[in-house]
């Protein structure tokens, strides 16, 4: 068969990105088996939101979704420099919220309601057997068989990229002496759409609101203390976790289906090569700090069918991929080492960077001019200084 574009892998990235070409009038061939099912949550922001809009998810997603009122950051280091607690709040810079929190696995069945019966969509439940370049066209080979010729191919192939391999394209990785336990709970008290996040010396300990009385968490620890941890009764690790919250939503039982990962991160040295391109963890993997990955990931939608758009005589030619190249890079750098920084600055036993870190923290807490600037540049990357126009900046300019 032959299509505009294909695109392999069908996690939250590959299916937004086949959801975006197909919505702008692309043939799409998505090649990817069933999502599995993902009991973690996702909170997503600014042009994320837009994105849900402009593909008419945004009603749906909100249904199930909890919104992001307050964002609250508690000193829990118990070191002797301490920074005082910073919350940001929607209201101040105009929002009735951040964003939304939802679980993937409610996300991913919506983007998979569309896109099955998408009229521009042909899904191959099927895994990548092989790829040969040419130079209008790559062609495809399925582990079923099934053959597809596309001006265009996007790896959404997770972070172990088959298409990023066979590109040649190059991967730069790092890992943290840490590890992040996922899981979802309920509580007593209610949260008030309020997500706080608690800097403790192994890692940030984040909740964030789900819709009623539940909560999700991402818990970043030693790696021999998760491995302790994940051996705990429910009963005593809903007792730990509430202490940890310092019981600020009262009794809390804790779900079944807690999963662990060890931190890493990761970026590709170039996000394209002829014919090819990389969208979320193919091109960038972040550790679950800062709700950086599927906002990315969703970036790299927008853009890549921007830069598709612009160049319809040649979807996937040279100058389309350099327009994408150009469009993700900045982004993706710079919230890469902010993630890096915030993280490593935690673990830093070093004086000067408990100061820096104090010294930031209360600049934020104290100066609400700066505090309206982080807080739009955290929602929108670039509207620090403009403000938040157009619809959280979804709108193409």
């Amino acid at each position: 068969m032959r299509r505009d574009v294909a695109v392999i892998g069908g996690g939250l990235a590959g299916l937004s990105v086949a959801l975006a070409f197909a919505d702008e009038g692309f043939d799409v061939a998505l090649a990817a088996p069933s999502p599995p099912s993902d009991g973690r949550s996702t909170a997503l922001f600014g042009r994320s939101v837009a994105f849900l809009q402009r593909h008419r998810l945004e009603k749906p997603v909100r249904e199930r979704g909890a919104p992001l009122a307050v964002l609250r950051i508690i000193d829990d280091t118990g070191r002797l420099l301490r920074a005082p607690p910073v919350e940001f709040r929607a209201a101040e810079i105009g929002l009735d919220a951040f964003g939304i929190n939802v679980l993937n696995a409610d996300l991913t069945a919506l983007l998979a309601e569309r896109l099955r019966v998408h009229p521009r969509v042909t899904w191959q439940e099927s895994l990548l057997q092989s790829m040969e370049s040419g130079a209008d066209t790559v062609s495809l080979t399925l582990e079923n068989g099934v053959r597809i010729r596309a001006g265009l191919v996007v790896g959404a192939d997770g972070r172990n990229s088959p298409v990023r391999t066979y590109a040649g394209i190059g991967i730069r990785r790092w890992s943290y002496p840490q590890t992040a336990i996922v899981l979802n709970f309920g509580h007593a008290r209610p949260h008030g759409n309020v997500s706080t996040e608690f800097h403790r010396r192994s890692g940030p300990f984040t909740q964030v609101p789900l819709p009623g009385q539940r909560s999700s968490l991402v818990w970043v620890e030693r790696p021999d203390e998760a491995q302790t941890l994940r051996a705990l009764s429910s009963e005593a690790l809903s007792a730990l976790v509430e202490e940890r919250l310092h019981s600020t939503l009262g009794a809390v039982w804790v779900e079944s289906g807690m999963q662990a990962f060890p931190l890493s991160g990761a970026q590709a040295l170039r996000f394209t090569a002829p014919r090819i391109a990389l969208v979320g963890e193919a091109a960038h993997v972040f550790p679950p700090i800062g709700a950086q990955g599927l906002n990315l990931g969703m970036r790299d939608a927008e853009d890549i069918v921007k830069a598709a758009m612009q160049h319809r005589d040649d979807v996937g030619g040279a100058a389309m991929l350099s327009n994408y190249e150009a469009s993700r890079k900045t982004d993706v750098t710079l919230r890469t080492v902010g993630v890096d920084l915030l993280n490593r600055s935690l673990l830093a036993d070093m004086l000067p960077a408990q100061v820096a870190r104090s010294a930031g923290l209360g600049m934020l807490s104290a100066l609400s001019p700066l505090r309206r600037f982080a807080m739009r540049e955290g929602v929108v990357p670039g509207a620090g200084v403009s403000g938040l126009p157009r619809s959280l900046r979804g709108g193409r300019e």
